[in-house]
């Protein structure tokens, strides 16, 4: 089974699966999911969920996230972690997008990236969620999983990122990284994966070792 047969199958199962492929960062707004996604490195999506309905309940629009006081913020966005940082970023990133987009959140990884704290990986979600583009997430279960499968190799996620565009179905591709993180949730997680019950061990590169 070559790679793109395997990357096929596994596709085809976690449909079966999870036929609901979403993301479970909440918003309302395109901005917002920019910034819950940025809130949301090192740090589980139900927190940021929780954070940001009081820091989108006080700032209401880009405007008022890109006049806020750092230290406001901070305050908010302290039990995300790295809350310095991340409040900085989100002031920053505010403002860009007001003077520099207008206000509308560009279409493109390329364009994405030039935010501040915008990675590729951030990008690719907004690219994919808001705009509807082919798009590839390599997050920690995106990454661990595909590994597993001997869909790529390396945890460098620019690497990952590169190998499965050459063998995803574009169409395909944003939804299987949203379905991997549940399934990384749910089954194939980072301290005791259940492989004794895991659709996909049979085309598992590990699970066949075992």
């Amino acid at each position: 089974m070559t790679k793109k047969q395997r990357a096929l199958e596994a596709i085809r199962r976690l449909e079966e699966r999870y036929p609901d492929a979403i993301c479970s960062l909440v918003y309302e707004r395109p901005y917002e999911l920019l910034i819950s996604t940025r809130l949301a490195a090192q740090c589980t999506d139900a927190r940021v969920n929780i954070v940001t309905e009081e820091l989108f309940g006080r700032y209401t629009s880009l405007e008022a996230l890109a006049e806020a006081k750092l230290e406001d913020i901070e305050a908010i966005v302290k039990p995300c972690g790295l809350f310095h940082t991340k409040a900085k970023d989100i002031i920053a990133m505010s403002k860009m997008l007001v003077e520099v987009y207008g206000g509308v959140l560009p279409d493109t990884v390329e364009e994405l990236t030039k935010l501040p704290g915008i990675g590729r990986k951030t990008a690719n979600l907004v690219v994919g969620d808001i705009y509807g583009k082919p798009a590839v997430v390599t997050d920690t279960h995106c990454i661990r999983i595909c590994g597993k499968l001997g869909l790529t190799e390396g945890k460098d996620p620019y690497k990952v990122e590169m190998a499965l565009w050459k063998i995803l179905p574009h169409e395909k591709s944003n939804d299987f990284c949203h379905r991997l993180v549940l399934f990384g949730r749910d089954v194939c997680t980072a301290r005791s994966p259940k492989c004794g019950e895991c659709p996909l061990r049979d085309i598992c590169v590990t699970g066949r070792e075992k």
